[in-house]
């Protein structure tokens, strides 16, 4: 079985290599490839026997990061099934709907879900058996751990699994109605694999994963593709700036990835002057453009040198690298794209624009999803007739093939006819020396029909007026980008991955984006 076991290969070449340790656990919990695959073995002979899991079918997990998630990931990867990430951020009902969306066999939870789990297991008849991770769990439920511990030990594999079976729904979505669940076949998987190596990874890596699992930054940016080659993947609960740099430092820590506003709290954690990083090759940083004093802050600082990324539920995740040498003299820019990704920038039309101008990001290549599950029509419209997905994201492209988010169609909002990005307005406010996180949206006006309003958290010690940050923005732009509204506020709602959720902040529903 060359695809979808990746563990059971992976042992056979370095079964004593540290491959897990799960730093949410109080000791923390150690796994070599060997016990690894023993546990995703173990897990996959009682979803098979024990609950009727077969190629195709899902599984679902409402839980935090722990060896736990990928003990599911791997076993689903041995029986041919569908691991289903649901984000613990949404309301049991919306949990529910995205559960009848994907009809699961399996529902796997943390106990600090159990209450929302209750509620589910009595309005749904979609889930047949139910495990608790911790604690006593609901009714009927199972300990993940008894069944890990009673479980035949013996090898998993489904022969007739190929390349383009689904591996993982990872849901990806807009601002109204249900998240689309992107599918993540084993293909997808590969060819990530190999544009990560490529760009990034070296044997020997050791990465602290502070993504959620449920989100494409978790699951498939570093960790699985660090642990197809055999490094190291430090797993923490929930992000915690203080435990990060602790952790980066303990386990002398080669890669690490986040977004803007994870390294933002790193440098205010308490920790921050103290620790030691010099063992990272590069931090990646993706999501949004990281602030130059930023990257000029931990270079100065910690002496670490930041790489760009960007990617997406549907395609990759590792599609642009920006190299280290780039981040400041291209700062804003994603870089490149990754050496299996055919990416262009076009108009209305789907016509090729040339260097310069802003159109539609648009991407190509084998490390495509599979669309959206159940939903053909949203599948089909992603695509275009040459199999370029459309990413939704407004960009440009230099002369040198280096490319620039410019915004999301979402996010850009018109203004007396003019079409105004949010995101070149926060590069601008973010470098105001008193500017520790800002966002810009677009919100109704009488007179522009839409205008535009910063939420800014000013640096602890500074201090900043309306008309101070009015005249820095008007210094580097012309006079209608100029927001009309700002607010101050002590904090910005975030993500469970890290993202500032721009519609939370004016009143409006906001799924997670990766």
């Amino acid at each position: 079985m060359y695809i979808g076991d990746y563990l059971g290969r992976r042992a056979l070449y370095t079964p004593d290599q540290l491959a897990v340790v799960d730093a949410g656990k109080v000791p923390h919990r150690s796994f070599t490839y060997r016990e690894l695959n023993q546990r995703a073995n173990r897990l996959a002979n009682w979803l098979r026997d024990g609950a009727g899991v077969g190629k195709g079918d899902r599984v679902a997990m409402l839980a935090h990061n722990g060896v736990e998630y990928l003990d599911v990931f791997f076993a689903c990867g041995k029986l041919g099934a569908i691991l289903v990430g649901m984000n613990w951020r949404l309301h049991w009902r919306e949990v529910e709907q995205l559960l009848e969306k994907t009809t699961p066999k399996v529902l796997i939870y943390s106990d600090e879900f159990k209450d929302a789990v209750g509620q589910i297991a009595e309005h749904s008849q979609v889930i047949d058996h139910w495990l608790h991770i911790e604690g006593a769990g609901i009714a009927n439920s199972r300990s993940f751990e008894k069944v890990m511990i009673d479980s035949v030990l013996r090898p998993v594999t489904t022969e007739d699994l190929t390349e383009e079976d689904i591996a993982c729904l990872i849901f990806t979505g807009g601002t109204t109605g249900l998240p689309k669940a992107a599918q993540i076949s084993h293909r997808m998987i590969g060819w990530n694999t190999l544009n990560t190596i490529i760009h990034d990874l070296q044997h020997g890596d050791i990465t602290v994963n502070t993504f959620p699992l449920f989100h494409t930054g978790g699951l498939l940016v570093y960790t699985t593709p660090l642990l197809i080659l055999g490094g190291t993947v430090v797993l923490t609960r929930k992000f915690d700036a203080e435990q990060v740099l602790a952790l980066l430092e303990e386990y002398a820590a080669t890669i690490y990835a986040g977004v803007p506003t994870t390294y933002q709290m790193m440098t205010k954690a308490p920790n921050w002057a103290d620790a030691d990083l010099s063992n990272l090759r590069f931090c990646t940083s993706g999501g949004a453009p990281l602030p130059v004093a930023l990257i000029e802050q931990f270079r100065r600082e910690k002496g670490v040198v930041f790489k760009q990324g960007f990617g997406m539920s549907e395609f990759g995740p590792g599609v642009f690298a920006l190299a280290p040498e780039d981040a400041v003299a291209k700062a804003g820019s994603i870089g490149r794209p990754n050496f299996f990704v055919d990416a262009r920038i076009v108009d209305a039309h789907n016509q090729p624009l040339p260097p310069g101008q802003v159109g539609e990001l648009v991407l190509r290549g084998p490390s495509r999803s599979s669309g959206y599950f159940n939903d053909p029509d949203a599948s089909s419209e992603a695509l275009d007739d040459e199999g370029y997905f459309h990413t939704g994201d407004l960009a440009q492209m230099d002369e040198g093939h280096y490319f620039f988010i410019v915004d999301r169609k979402k996010d850009m909002y018109i203004s007396g006819g003019e079409n105004i990005y949010p995101t070149e307005i926060e590069q601008v406010i973010y470098r105001h020396p008193a500017v520790e996180m800002c966002a810009v949206v677009g919100v109704p006006d009488a007179r522009w029909g839409e205008v535009g309003k910063a939420f800014v958290v000013v640096r602890q010690g500074q201090a900043l007026t309306e008309e101070a940050l009015r005249q820095h923005i008007h210094f580097h732009l012309a006079g209608y980008k100029v927001p009309r509204h700002i607010e101050f506020r002590d904090s910005l709602p975030i993500s469970a991955a890290g993202k500032i959720l721009k519609r939370a902040l004016v009143g409006e529903k906001e799924e997670e984006h990766s």
